[in-house]
Order: structure tokens, then C-alpha cells, then sequence
């Protein structure tokens, strides 16, 4: 079993910047695809980025496109999301996910292995 940890959450300021991480305890994480996810309360969890295993390709949602940027350190098992400009709206918890297939595909949560427990973020007005 895939053990994902998320951190770098926290309160900030709209305008303000985040850099979330996600370590994975499993030694063939270059293999995966990886994803952040996120969920506010009440509404469905939608995928925000995600990068293939050897971070060539990338996805963004268009609520996130321009002011996020996904990467990856597979030499530490490390996956990173970079948010600039934030808004209110994205406020949620953020969850790392992998598809253990190195699919470049996945985009709904269901096709996503391994979970991480979320890391609350929290944007002020």
C-alpha cells in the first residue's frame, strides 16, 4: 500500500501564495501519475493538476490555469503545487492522488489508486 502525505496547507490572504507538497512512502512513485484534487464542503471533489510520471505532460483546471504549477522531485518521492493569486474560492481540502497504471488519462477520482489525507486550505478575503 501506497502511503501519500500532503502538507503545506494553511490560512493566507487572497493574492497570497501556497506551496503544497505530497511525499510518497513508495520507491516506484516515478512510475505514477500524479494528481491534486481538491473538495470545499457540500460540493464534489474536482480534479486541479496533474503530471505524468516523468513530469513531460501536465493538466491544469481552467479555475487554476495561469497561477498553478504542478512538478515533481521522483528522486525524493516528492510531488509539489505551486499556487499564486488565490482566491477565496479556493478554499478546500487538497488531496494528492496516484494511478499506479502511469496512465496519463485519469481524471475523475475513481481512476486514482492512492490517496493522501487532505491539507486544508484556507483563502481570506
Amino acid at each position: 500500500q501506497v502511503q501519500l502525505v500532503e502538507s503545506g496547507g494553511g490560512l493566507v490572504q487572497a493574492g497570497g501564495s501556497l506551496r503544497l507538497s505530497c511525499a510518497a512512502s513508495e520507491r516506484t512513485f516515478s512510475s505514477y501519475t500524479m494528481a491534486w484534487f481538491r473538495q470545499a464542503p457540500g460540493k464534489e471533489r474536482d480534479l486541479v493538476a496533474k503530471i505524468s510520471y516523468s513530469g513531460a505532460r501536465t493538466y491544469y483546471a481552467d479555475s487554476v490555469k495561469g497561477r498553478s504549477a504542478i512538478s515533481r522531485d521522483n528522486a525524493k518521492n516528492t510531488m509539489f503545487l505551486q499556487m499564486n493569486s488565490l482566491k477565496p474560492e479556493d478554499t478546500a481540502v487538497y488531496y494528492c492522488a496516484a494511478d499506479s497504471t502511469g496512465r496519463y488519462l485519469p481524471l475523475r477520482p475513481n481512476d486514482y489508486d492512492y490517496w493522501g489525507q487532505g491539507t486544508q486550505v484556507t483563502v481570506s478575503s
